[in-house]
């Protein structure tokens, strides 16, 4: 992006107050009534399930959900398309590492009647009654794949990010239909709705499975950018070159590409991981600057090959604490996590695990809950001591893991 194209984006930025809260703790997840129980989805992306866990506690397993129940359906309707089975088999051998991905993130409808998934292989978002087990509804997004979501604080509405598209698409929760869409840098990943529900955060990853990972080929990635909209006219309000603020922080080593994030409560600093790099950086909103980087151990058994980490990711998964004074961190391809100081940056003990993938906070806010990808389970991390407290088996590959209500006494579908 040009200076004088930064200058005009940035130009509004200091009258808007444009920050938000992790939606993890939030969004997807309003306040239960008596009749619905909070719970956490586990998003098991190479069997096409997702198990239901206690949000806190020991994180039992409840029940499970096949999200896949139109399978046959669906691989029909690739077969007879040569673009669509072609697609299929790229996402399979690439960013799938030779798997289909079945399922990437998942909310529950406010009433908890139902869950709302991505299905990347599918390339759509569809709901499934918690009861029966049934579609509801299917959307499929633009292009041939589908990626992380977010919903807003009232739960009514899910954005989801259409990956070959380059377009974000917001869909009613109840009815699937769009509401709106809106236009990203290459390949949009993560979605955020501000706190107030006001605006759309999309963070764009360009190129994560080719192997141009030398720094000098950077820029074959794609244009990758933060891209801010307004959630209710989906008009672009301003857009953030990450590329810019880290050569003026002296980081012009650093891939641009932003991958998982985490806000501060207050809403005045933006914490990011970036492919590659073993660590992860502070962003102070109204000044618009890169104001800390934090560098965290690297495992020696890791390859320094980066062509052999997945989809680019070095460290791919971050949570904060509700009180804003820790975070926790996914050391993916360092098989650990770990909970950081956030004032002093100081990092807990290395907590190890198998190809850690995501962090979310637990419904009780005390823990931060990883998903181990490369071991088949979830594990707790207490946040007040950066120790383990449990782990529970879940299906293969979780990924995504996100606070949800189910009915009370729900325990599974009656159709599975």
């Amino acid at each position: 992006m040009s200076a004088l194209r930064a200058r005009h984006v940035w130009s509004i930025a200091a009258a808007l107050a444009l920050t938000v809260t992790a939606p993890a703790t939030a969004a997807g997840a309003p306040t239960a009534s008596a009749d619905l129980r909070e719970v956490m989805f586990v998003g098991n992306n190479w069997d096409g399930t997702a198990d239901v866990i206690k949000s806190g506690g020991d994180f039992a397993k409840i029940g499970r959900i096949n999200v896949i129940p139109d399978k046959e359906e669906r691989l029909a309707e690739i077969n007879a398309d040569p673009i669509k089975w072609i697609y299929f088999l790229a996402i399979r051998n690439g960013v799938g590492e030779g798997h289909d991905q079945f399922v990437d993130d998942m909310y529950s409808t406010p009433d908890g009647s139902a869950m709302v998934v991505s299905r990347p292989s599918f390339a759509d978002v569809v709901s499934i009654d918690l009861a029966t087990g049934n579609i509801n509804w299917r959307f499929p997004v633009s292009g041939y794949r589908s990626d992380h979501m977010a919903v807003s604080p009232d739960g009514k509405r899910v954005a989801v990010s259409a990956s070959i598209s380059n377009t974000v698409h917001v869909l009613d929760i109840t009815t699937g239909k769009q509401v709106g869409s809106f236009e990203t840098g290459a390949k949009p990943h993560e979605n955020v709705f501000s706190s107030d529900g006001k605006y759309i955060w999309n963070m764009s990853i360009g190129d994560v499975n080719t192997a141009l990972d030398e720094p000098w080929l950077d820029w074959t990635k794609g244009d990758r950018r933060i891209t801010l909209v307004d959630a209710n006219t989906y008009k672009q309000v301003k857009v953030i070159d990450m590329r810019e603020r880290l050569d003026a922080f002296g980081r012009s080593d650093l891939s641009d590409a932003v991958r998982p994030v985490a806000f501060t409560p207050d809403e005045s600093k933006l914490y990011f991981q970036v492919s590659f790099f073993n660590g992860f950086l502070e962003y102070d909103v109204a000044s618009d600057k890169i104001t800390r980087a934090k560098t965290l151990p690297k495992n020696p058994a890791t390859s320094e090959d980066r062509t052999t980490w997945v989809n680019d990711s070095r460290h791919h998964g971050m949570s904060m604490s509700p009180d804003g004074k820790k975070l926790c961190i996914a050391g993916t391809m360092d098989d650990y996590a770990t909970v950081v100081d956030r004032a002093s940056l100081q990092e807990g003990p290395l907590v190890t695990a198998s190809k850690p993938y995501w962090a979310t906070v637990s419904g009780d806010g005390k823990s931060c809950v990883i998903s181990e990808s490369g071991s088949d389970q979830v594990t707790a991390i207490d946040f007040a001591t950066g120790k383990k407290t449990v782990s529970v088996s879940v299906g293969d590959h979780p990924q995504r893991v996100r606070l949800a209500h189910v009915a009370a006494g729900w325990t599974g579908p009656a159709a599975n």
